[in-house]
């Protein structure tokens, strides 16, 4: 069984997120969405809400799963079972950050492999982050979540 792991806050859950796992969904049998925590970080959105609205939002694809996890992400995938990170690619910058934490797990898990999807070009502005300082500023959000997602 080919199980990856797509990890991050998702603080909020966005377009993007949504289009990274759309197109990895035929790459691998099963795809577990994990929410890492980090008690150090601030969050906009409560852990549950995003393991519910992002629970949700995936009630009908059975390859799709949400766990939470805290500590290194190689560890989890591990603890799980899976082979497979799934990043997705924005930019240069995201891809020379990515690569050298690919690198770094590698080095501890030989056996993990990261898979690097290129966000689609529509979708590469969109980050959680200014997602989260339009939100914060009474901004409306909706173009930047998947249709029919509930924050």
């Amino acid at each position: 069984m080919n199980k990856a792991v797509f990890p991050g806050s998702f603080d909020p859950f966005t377009k993007g997120h949504a289009n990274i796992i759309e197109r990895t969904l035929n790459l691998f049998d099963e795809i577990v969405i994990a929410i890492g925590v980090n008690s150090k970080k601030q969050y906009l959105f409560p852990l549950e809400n995003r393991i519910q609205s992002i629970s949700n939002f995936y009630k009908t694809e059975p390859k799709i799963s949400v766990k939470t996890y805290e500590g290194l992400t190689v560890n989890f995938c591990q603890q799980i079972g899976a082979k497979y990170l799934v990043r997705g690619l924005r930019t240069s910058s995201d891809f020379d950050y990515e690569r050298t934490i690919a690198l770094m797990n590698k080095s501890i898990d030989k056996q993990l492999e990261t898979v690097f999807i290129i966000s689609a070009p529509e979708l590469s502005a969109i980050s959680s982050t200014v997602v989260r300082e339009i939100y914060n500023h009474k901004g409306d959000i909706s173009q930047f979540i998947p249709n029919g997602f509930k924050i």
